[in-house]
């Protein structure tokens, strides 16, 4: 239960100032997988997108990579 219940603002008031919870709440964007999707979907993407884009083309700087 990796997910338990950290996905929700209370999770952050309980263990930081009201000011401090909402601003870190207000930098997250949380994206629901399926049920049935799992972890290894999303690393599946996120490494054909980063062969895509990167690995078969040369990039101008580090910098470029690590944004």
């Amino acid at each position: 239960m990796a997910n338990l219940n950290t996905h929700v603002p209370g999770a952050l008031y309980e263990t930081f100032p009201p000011a401090k919870a909402k601003a870190l709440w207000d930098k997250f964007e949380f994206v629901y997988t399926p049920k049935n999707g799992s972890w290894l979907n999303i690393a599946e993407i996120e490494l054909n997108v980063l062969s895509g884009q990167c690995l078969k083309r040369r990039t101008d700087n580090i910098e470029s990579v690590r944004k």
